[in-house]
């Protein structure tokens, strides 16, 4: 059974950091393309950020670039966002996603075959 399990979510001021986790099971984690989403009610689920099977080649949106950083451990089957001066439009609920596969239009949600449930994230200004 495939599961991705994100945690880390919260509330945070304003120029705060968080750390979110995404473990995932049932699959062989060391050959899936990992990302990161965000979806706020009303709106698309957008993409975040990206990084390819093992760690060498990395994609962020452009309003997060220099403040996350998606990263990989795969003997642990994890792939974490570090999201560091957080933004009150930061807040949503974040997804991880996994696709098999090569690098290929990583920032499109319908390339990933597996998500888990979200966790929520909140800006407070």
């Amino acid at each position: 059974q495939v599961q991705l399990v994100e945690s880390g979510g919260g509330l945070v001021q304003a120029g705060g950091s968080l750390r979110l986790s995404c473990a995932v099971s049932g699959l062989t984690f060391s050959s899936l393309v990992m990302g990161w989403f965000r979806q706020t009610p009303g709106k698309e689920r957008e993409f975040v950020a990206a990084i390819s099977w093992n760690g060498g080649t990395t994609d962020y949106t452009y309003s997060v670039k220099g403040r996350f950083t998606i990263s990989r451990d795969n003997a642990n089957n994890t792939v974490y966002l570090q999201m560091n001066s957080l933004r009150p439009e930061d807040t949503s609920v974040y997804y991880c996603a996994a696709r098999t596969g090569a690098w290929y239009r990583t920032r499109f949600t319908m390339h990933y075959e597996h998500w888990g449930q979200g966790t929520q994230v909140t800006v407070s200004s």
